[in-house]
């Protein structure tokens, strides 16, 4: 189980290390395209489905916590 938690702490961190870069690449990208138009309803629409896809994956982590702490619990 100590190996496990070893590989995990590792992966982890390095993932976390990782992200910087791939978010980074994404915004500038986000924002060339936003700054070529004058249209604002499609900053908006960027900026909306951005926080959809930011918020989805912190629900399901709630979730499945909630589920395991139950399942604990009982």
């Amino acid at each position: 189980m100590k190996v496990f938690k070893k590989h995990l702490s590792v992966i982890l961190i390095l993932g976390l290390l990782l992200i910087p870069d791939y978010t980074e690449a994404q915004c500038a990208m986000c924002r060339a395209v936003l700054e070529s138009e004058d249209n604002t309803s499609v900053a908006e629409g960027i900026n909306n489905g951005i926080v959809y896809l930011m918020a989805i994956p912190y629900l399901i982590v709630a979730v499945l916590g909630f589920i395991i702490y139950r399942k604990i619990r009982s």
